[in-house]
């Protein structure tokens, strides 16, 4: 049945979909925390010329405040990108069982195709 087909072409595009978007949450994660190590790498550096490590002190370095601020942000994000990452991998999970039971309709729409043939055959000969 070419609807069969058809369907299974579709679940495996959606799967296919499913795992590139995956993908992409992967490597942004991946991105986030190294820039957060590279700002973590900053921020001591910063913090090592000045002297001062108390982020509450007057004269704590600007520069250090502000990479900070930008660390924490990465991680916010960081964090909302692995439940998005858990919710996308639920997802795949159910587009890859869809696509394996429109792989066994089709397999057994299949055996049944070659069946009535054989009978046919078998009914002509």
């Amino acid at each position: 049945m070419k609807s069969r087909e058809n369907l299974v072409r579709l679940k495996q595009f959606q799967v296919n979909e499913k795992r590139k978007q995956l993908a992409q949450l992967d490597m942004m994660i991946a991105d986030f925390d190294r820039m957060a190590t590279e700002l973590e790498l900053q921020i001591a550096s910063e913090e090592k010329k000045a002297g001062i490590t108390d982020e509450s002190h007057f004269a704590y370095p600007t520069f250090a405040k502000a990479a900070r601020q930008r660390r924490d942000n990465l991680l916010n994000s960081q964090a909302d990108l692995r439940q998005q990452q858990e919710a996308a991998r639920a997802l795949l999970e159910e587009a890859e069982a869809e696509l394996e039971r429109a792989q066994m309709l089709e397999s057994r729409d299949g055996r049944g195709r070659e069946a009535d043939a054989v009978d046919r055959s078998a009914m002509i000969g």
